[in-house]
């Protein structure tokens, strides 16, 4: 049996979900036999494209016998992804829905699909945390992912659809990191309109951001506005067990929702593909949780 070569493509090295993402990848392929490489393209969506062409225009002793890619943009690489097709490449797209896998489907011999958490659920489980957290409703600053990003998008449509009427939701945007959540948190608190803001809750699209937000307001010079604001409840998203979820357990956050790592999921499923032929479905999802159960916030 071949052993198979995996190029696992993921967007950044400063997010605690892309970690668990590379660490899935590297157990999944370990238990495999396979090899793997894994790059990272720093949130830039040339350099990622130029790192997976190069790979699959490489020659026949190093090319990857399949493709797992987390996208940075807006697109899913679309020509990129016919390269691959051209080439024999499999090809698994994590986190994002993309129109071109059932064309590609028709006329590669390798397999493509697509893994993605239930970003519509996660939003949805997130805003039944803010109605649990604030059941007399109030308001909330929410840090969400970059605009062009359809998870960022599916994230808040799921969470407007479940918070109720009477929370209201003041919107920043971030770039699914740390550090870029705490500048701009920094840069609103800077507003006018920030010191007029009633805040009740700080809800992040992600367990980074929302400890991004944390360290801006711990900068505030006047320490009964640090104080106030540091008492609100603060939720994030991932969940991941060294970050996230030991977050919750400390009291940082008071609620996360956690997103299984899928990367190790679709090298799995393209083995199977290749060597067990197990045709693989044309989109999987994974199943979100709320942390801790929604029964307990309401208790609380």
């Amino acid at each position: 049996m071949k052993k198979l070569r995996f190029l696992v493509s993921l967007t950044t090295n400063d997010n605690d979900y892309q970690v668990e993402q590379s660490k899935s990848a590297e157990l999944m392929a370990s238990n495999l036999g396979a090899e793997i490489q894994i790059l990272y393209a720093d949130n830039d969506a040339i350099t990622q494209s130029t790192q997976i062409l190069k790979a699959i225009q490489s020659a026949d002793d190093n090319r990857p016998d399949a493709v797992v890619f987390e996208p940075v943009g807006g697109t899913a690489l679309p020509q990129v992804a016919r390269a691959a097709a051209s080439a024999g490449i499999g090809w698994a797209v994590l986190n994002r829905d993309a129109s071109y896998i059932p064309e590609l489907r028709k006329v590669s011999s390798a397999p493509f699909f697509g893994v993605t958490s239930d970003h519509l659920e996660i939003g949805r489980i997130q805003g039944r945390q803010f109605a649990a957290l604030l059941p007399h409703g109030g308001s909330i600053l929410y840090i969400q992912g970059p605009a062009e990003n359809p998870a960022a998008k599916e994230r808040t449509a799921g969470m407007q659809e479940t918070k109720p009427p009477n929370i209201h939701v003041t919107v920043l945007r971030a770039q699914w990191t740390e550090e870029s959540s705490q500048r701009s948190v920094r840069s609103w608190l800077k507003l006018s309109t920030s010191q007029k803001a009633a805040i009740d809750l700080v809800g992040a699209q992600d367990d980074s951001m929302a400890i991004g937000a944390r360290k801006a307001l711990e900068e505030l010079p006047n320490e009964s506005d640090r104080e106030r604001w540091l008492k609100l409840p603060f939720t994030g998203c991932d969940g991941l067990p060294k970050t996230g979820e030991a977050w919750v357990r400390s009291g940082l956050l008071a609620a996360t929702v956690f997103v299984p790592p899928n990367a190790g999921q679709a090298i799995e499923m393209i083995f199977d593909a290749i060597h067990r032929g197990k045709k693989a479905p044309e989109r999987a999802l994974t199943v979100p949780v709320s942390i801790p159960p929604l029964q307990d916030l309401k208790r609380r």
